[in-house]
């Protein structure tokens, strides 16, 4: 029983580490978004903005889970289309659908999600670590489940992410 209480105690300090947010009363500040039925939350620190679905110019020989590059303000920006990038079946894209632009480690990405759900504020202490496989998701990517009163949210990880990312596109 300790070692899922130091793991799970591990995983919330992991996740105040990663979310620079360490001292602000153990609260972590999420943007959160859908894709099929789950829900997924990323530091509102790395999210620079949310666009609305804009013409995306494809790539040839990308990766499979690159769904194209968008001109964003004159700088050409990588579109990943998170449904693909966590082998979901595709969907047809309608006025929910989103594009969060996130930095990361000084790059610039676009993920293209089914839509935004809200920012909110968690106490760390509802983030318990990450079952093996989470709705078909490898666990690496996931740096917690945060649990809410009437849902749970996958908290990802950004720089196991977009590392994998980088040595799957390269």
């Amino acid at each position: 029983m300790t070692d899922t209480m130091d793991a799970a105690q591990a995983t919330r300090q992991d996740v105040l580490q990663g979310s620079g947010q360490e001292h602000e009363g153990d609260l972590l500040q999420l943007v959160t978004f859908r894709i099929g039925e789950e829900e997924f939350g990323v530091d509102i620190l790395s999210v620079q903005e949310i666009i609305r679905l804009m013409q995306i110019t494809m790539v040839p020989h990308a990766a499979a889970f690159i769904e194209g590059v968008i001109n964003l303000r004159g700088k050409v920006i990588p579109v990943v289309n998170m449904r693909t990038r966590f082998s979901m079946p595709a969907l047809e894209h309608d006025g929910n659908t989103r594009i969060v632009v996130m930095e990361f480690n000084q790059k610039i990405v676009g993920f293209l999600v089914d839509g935004v759900s809200e920012v909110l504020r968690i106490p760390a202490s509802t983030v318990e670590p990450a079952p093996p496989v989470v709705c078909g998701i490898g666990s690496e990517y996931i740096r917690g489940v945060g649990k809410l009163e009437d849902r749970l949210l996958i908290l990802l990880d950004l720089d196991t992410l977009l590392s994998d990312m980088n040595a799957d596109a390269g």
